[in-house]
């Protein structure tokens, strides 16, 4: 077999698509149908919020999704079938609330059903498709392709909303199915369309690479690695400090500056926009500056955590002084920092999955696996211990500006423990003579 060159632009692009696709139909789920069921139905908050963590704990399966991709050497079919799986579960969840409005008590349990089948699909083909990326993109082009992919990302799930919220008024069931069932198949068309043919043979024949390991045995191998033991706690620390505001920050406006629903609705579309300014900065500062090597990667993570670190300490403050502080500024300034740690974080995972095994092995797909399960575990605890502490704060200490307070410190602590985790990955060669972080 010849050997697989790096991915052009264009390659990395097509990935991209593939990115917006899964963003696509993740919306659907929660976000239209967490509405829907809300709203329209009448159903009890806590219904779809269960819904929206069982899919993140299905997702404690992706190292599995990406150890078959490994022992297969192929991608493209582990992103293709996830693909299937998510579009069809997102048609199934549709399905299971007919049921449940028509009295039907099974349809409880084909939701259920449905939002496992979501989650093992981001799970198979997040996973694999972030291996594939891990394996063809060049070094220097790393922050970049995560700047852009995770970019294309937002624009799916914008681009998705728009279309599905336009269509799906007057509301119907009828409606509602199409507009699902329309948005989950033009994204998987747009996937298959996206990666087909894309992968290319590895660079040596088969029986020229050490067959892959058991999967118990790959998944020891992996955490045997220093380095790769202590990226998987960075992970879970930054992605926990990053998800807790995610509940928290719309009501806090609210309550502390008086901020109509529509207005903290605003505060949200400006941190997302900070955000993709941020992906967008690191994306090239990180290629152009240095971002292939450990240490540049290193640099914008440490810049990305401590910014966010100061970012939270300035909502912390604003929790006591209330009125009057540069509320939407300091929002804008938290998504910024976000968007330059997320992209750099995601740089430094392709580096680090890149690597491989110390025996040549393939090991890229059980690596972001185990990756994308504790950045999971994270974001489903995160929202969740966020949204927690501040009640709990209120009911203890029976201050509110104080219970926030407690809360964005604790976020910007988590975010300078990362930080000095990233600062005590000392660069080594690891593989093909790359240097890796972390």
């Amino acid at each position: 077999m010849t050997a697989a060159a790096p991915l052009r632009w264009v390659g990395i692009v097509r990935l991209g698509l593939v990115q917006s696709a899964i963003g696509a139909i993740v919306m659907l789920a929660t976000s239209l149908l967490n509405r829907v069921m809300v709203v329209e139905y009448a159903l009890p908050a806590a219904f779809p919020a269960g819904l929206v963590a069982w899919h993140y704990a299905v997702q404690l399966s992706r190292p599995i999704w990406g150890h078959g991709s490994d022992r297969g050497r192929r991608r493209t079919p582990w992103i293709l079938g996830g693909m299937a799986l998510l579009a069809g579960g997102a048609m199934v969840a549709v399905w299971a609330l007919g049921v449940i409005a028509g009295g039907g008590r099974w349809g409880y349990a084909l939701a259920v059903v449905a939002f496992a089948m979501i989650g093992a699909g981001v799970g198979a083909a997040g996973t694999s498709l972030l291996a594939l990326l891990a394996t063809r993109v060049a070094p220097e082009r790393r922050a970049a392709a995560a700047s852009v992919t995770w970019i294309m990302m937002v624009a799916g799930i914008a681009v998705s909303a728009a279309v599905a919220g336009t269509l799906v008024d007057p509301f119907s069931y009828l409606r509602l199915c199409a507009v699902v069932s329309g948005v989950a198949g033009a994204a998987f068309l747009v996937a298959t369309a996206a990666v087909w043919g894309l992968e290319r043979p590895v660079a040596m024949p088969d029986e020229a690479l050490p067959p892959p390991p058991a999967f118990r045995a790959a998944l020891r191998a992996m955490w045997a690695d220093s380095d790769a033991r202590r990226f998987t706690i960075f992970v879970f620390l930054s992605m926990l400090a990053y998800a807790m505001q995610d509940l928290i920050l719309e009501p806090f406006t609210g309550l502390r500056f008086g901020l109509t629903p529509g207005q903290s609705t605003q505060v949200s579309s400006i941190q997302h926009g900070g955000v993709l300014l941020g992906m967008i900065l690191a994306g090239v500062g990180g290629s152009v500056f240095g971002g292939h090597g450990a240490t540049g990667l290193r640099r914008w993570i440490v810049a990305g955590c401590i910014g966010s670190a100061l970012a939270l300490c300035g909502l912390a403050l604003a929790a006591r002084v209330g009125p009057g502080w540069p509320i939407l500024a300091n929002v804008f300034a938290l998504g910024f920092a976000n968007g330059i740690f997320a992209v750099a974080a995601i740089g430094a995972m392709m580096a680090l999955a890149g690597a491989g095994a110390a025996d040549g092995s393939p090991s890229e797909g059980i690596r972001m696996g185990v990756w994308g399960a504790a950045q999971a575990i994270a974001f489903g605890l995160g929202g969740l211990t966020g949204a927690v502490a501040v009640d709990a704060g209120r009911a203890l200490i029976g201050s509110m500006p104080e219970a926030f307070t407690l809360v964005f410190g604790t976020e910007a602590m988590l975010f300078l423990v990362a930080a000095a985790m990233s600062l005590r990955g000392a660069p080594r060669v690891v593989g093909l003579g790359r240097e890796v972080m972390l």
